[in-house]
């Protein structure tokens, strides 16, 4: 840790230290011990598998549209939808669960499979995030 404050210490020296936005972002991250809250652009189609049944809420100014119905929140609708107190952005999976390890870019070996413990990708079964449709698809 010595080490990298030092090597930290003669960059700065050498390059200059941070732009007064970046401290900024430093310093809310170290008083919330969090990173920011993610924002959704209204128009924003979020779509969830759930017991066999597509759930599709989209992203409104004042909230979230799901079945013609402005709710405040999503946890709001995965309650709903669940019958069950749930995070919202976890049902959607815009977040991870607590104590649940980042994931890198790890390369993965050979040997990964279903006989090792591993799952297959889930996709849309689970949840995904959808851009804003500007054309319509007709069917042939």
């Amino acid at each position: 840790m010595l080490r990298r404050m030092i090597a930290w210490r003669l960059q700065e020296r050498a390059f200059g230290g941070l732009d007064t936005e970046s401290l900024r972002f430093l310093a809310g991250l170290a008083r919330h011990r969090s990173s920011p809250r993610r924002r959704l652009k209204p128009g924003t189609v979020l779509v969830r598998d759930y017991q066999g049944q597509r759930y599709t809420v989209t992203v409104a100014s004042d909230g979230f549209d799901w079945q013609g119905t402005i709710y405040p929140s999503l946890s709001a609708i995965a309650r709903a939808i669940t019958g069950t107190a749930w995070s919202g952005p976890r049902f959607f999976a815009l977040a991870r669960p607590k104590g649940a390890p980042i994931r890198g870019n790890r390369k993965r070996s050979g040997r990964e499979g279903p006989h090792n413990g591993s799952h297959p990708a889930l996709g849309l079964n689970t949840a995904s995030l959808l851009l804003p449709q500007t054309t319509s698809h007709a069917q042939t």
